[in-house]
């Protein structure tokens, strides 16, 4: 053991067996951002009454993320019957605007200034683990949930288990994200929020990894509250010692968590990437146990005469401007910690490295003979993989969660997480590629891309090209039919869009490759992508500028594909 100015490493044997993601990041984010949300209700036949609820964004501090809130202001299209406002005991002051018989749409838009900074330098912490004394407030932070059963005995059994042997409660915290990151891949629509679900499957969106956090982190006596707010698209790079990261939220909704530490206070942690703080892309708003308790903002509730049927149709946008951005982050990657992305800053803590093993084999290039044997297998059963779980031909901007009978009588629908995770792949300045690897010899046939059109005109085609053995698109193999953008149907989410190679006998051995879209004229498309690497490794997707010689630049997530052929022994 040794006190060093680093992360923890993880105790456990299992970890040792991933490739290493940690990075210690250092530097800040410091943003002024004029924010605006608009909402647009127009409510359904024979409704009697119509309530919107809203919480109001407060100015937060803590030792690595700060939000400052000036010049709050709301305005509505048609004004209320009524208005209130009301603390709830969680300290979020709420807001309800009533509406009687409303006849006609109803527009409500909040706009404010955000301050917001991250600072990332050294911390010291000495809090003990388990804690010793916890305060009244932060005491209430360490009760189970529906969604956050700290009290189950699974729960209970594994939290225990992770935290075996900690001495303080960094350390303590730190063992449990790293099991959050690496147990869990991100699905945007899953059927269930609850962290049972997300242990018990290992899938989930933001709200499951706050969950599943919350509720280990509870069970051995952490107090730990769910934030929810919004975060903004604007990207951000993180320079690397051999290159670029390039970290992006989508545009909506999001579920995050503060764990309380003495000597601390407060501190933000992103279950699915950053411990310790979270990006100044962040807009905090509301606090709870959990997203049962955290359902107050954007909550709408009505009644309708007897008889009535339908719902309020629904349609909400963000929009923002940043009237100043200064962005200066580096980072770098440590041999030892969670098989997934990490980022934290430096933490002077009981310190055990864990060895990391060798990233995964290039593609080999193939030999004479190796072609010679590749012809000779019988190319008969059929082949699909690749990350394919994104939610098809959804409408983003009227998506809400279900209609629902409240306690009170009145039906009610909440606000979700269903955020729109896509790239702008088509613009004149970069070229995006994604890895794929193939541990069967395959005949390929298709690779389909989870794209949407928004217009334009011209082509598109997508190129396969081997690794250059450093985790990067290299020498060109073979390119797909071109394809107009005429042929691409118009939908109001995503779909699948096939780019055909079955005119080509490509044949590709085992190992790792690229596919890399290419485009001529003005076409207008996005790229659905999910969070973190769900199916491929941390560096599997990239990008370069014009002004780039190599692919040196990467990115945090995954794009969405599916690569279709016929396989044999």
């Amino acid at each position: 053991m040794k006190k060093l100015v680093a992360a923890l490493g993880v105790l456990f044997s299992w970890i040792a067996t991933g490739l290493a993601e940690d990075y210690l990041i250092n530097g800040g984010q410091y943003s002024q951002i004029t924010y605006e949300m608009v909402q647009k209700v127009a409510p359904a036949p024979g409704t009697q009454k119509l309530v919107l609820s809203y919480v109001l964004p407060e100015s937060f501090s803590s030792p690595t993320y700060r939000q400052s809130i000036s010049a709050f202001r709301m305005d509505f299209s048609v004004p209320p019957s009524t208005q209130d406002e009301k603390v709830d005991e969680r300290g979020n002051k709420i807001v309800r605007a009533i509406w009687n018989k409303p006849q006609s749409l109803v527009t409500s838009t909040l706009r404010f200034t955000a301050g917001n900074s991250t600072e990332l330098k050294p911390l010291r912490t000495s809090a003990p683990f388990p804690l010793v004394q916890i305060g009244r407030v932060e005491e209430a932070y360490l009760k189970s949930t529906g969604q956050a059963p700290s009290d189950n005995e699974e729960i209970a059994r594994l939290s225990a288990q992770l935290t075996a042997g900690s001495k303080t409660e960094f350390d303590a915290v730190k063992r449990i994200l790293t099991y959050v990151v690496d147990h869990l891949h991100y699905v945007l629509a899953p059927p269930s929020y609850d962290a049972l679900y997300s242990l018990r499957t290992g899938k989930g969106n933001c709200q499951n990894y706050s969950h599943l956090s919350a509720a280990l982190m509870r069970a051995v006596g952490i107090p730990c509250r769910i934030v929810n707010g919004v975060t903004l698209k604007e990207p951000y790079d993180v320079e690397l010692t051999n290159g670029t990261l390039t970290l992006r939220m989508a545009q909506g909704r999001h579920s995050w968590i503060e764990v309380w530490f003495p000597d601390l206070g407060w501190v933000p942690f992103d279950p699915q990437q950053t411990a310790l703080y979270v990006s100044n892309r962040f807009i905090r708003i509301e606090i709870g146990l959990d997203n049962e308790e955290t359902c107050n903002d954007g909550l709408i509730r009505w009644s309708q005469v007897q008889g009535a049927e339908g719902n309020p149709q629904f349609e909400e946008t963000i929009n923002y401007v940043l009237a100043s951005d200064r962005v200066n982050l580096r980072a770098e990657k440590q041999n030892y910690g969670p098989q997934k992305l990490l980022f934290f800053p430096a933490v002077e803590a009981a310190f055990i490295p864990v060895a990391a093993r060798s990233s995964l084999p290039p593609a080999p290039k193939p030999r004479l003979t190796e072609q010679k044997i590749m012809r000779r297998i019988a190319y008969s059963q059929p082949f699909s993989q690749g990350n394919t779980e994104f939610p098809q031909n959804t409408d983003f901007l009227s998506a809400r969660g279900p209609a629902r009978l409240a306690e009170s009588g009145e039906m009610e629908m909440r606000k979700n997480f269903m955020v729109e995770t896509a790239e702008y792949v088509t613009t004149q300045g970069n070229q995006y590629a994604q890895t794929f690897i193939l541990e069967k010899p395959l005949k390929l046939t298709r690779i389909g891309l989870a794209l949407h059109k928004f217009g334009g005109s011209g082509q598109l085609w997508l190129e396969i090209l081997r690794d250059d053995g450093e985790g990067k698109p290299g020498e060109y193999i073979a390119t797909s039919r071109y394809l107009a953008l005429e042929e691409i149907k118009y939908a109001p989410g995503y779909d699948w869009v096939d780019f055909d190679f079955g005119a080509d006998e490509l044949l590709l051995p085992p190992g790792r490759y690229w596919m890399a879209l290419g485009f001529t004229g003005s076409p207008i498309i996005n790229w659905f992508f999910s969070y973190g690497k769900p199916v491929g490794p941390e560096d599997g997707t990239r990008y370069k500028t014009l002004f780039d010689e190599t692919w040196s630049r990467s990115l945090a997530y995954e794009f969405n594909y599916r690569i279709i052929g016929l396989t044999g022994e």
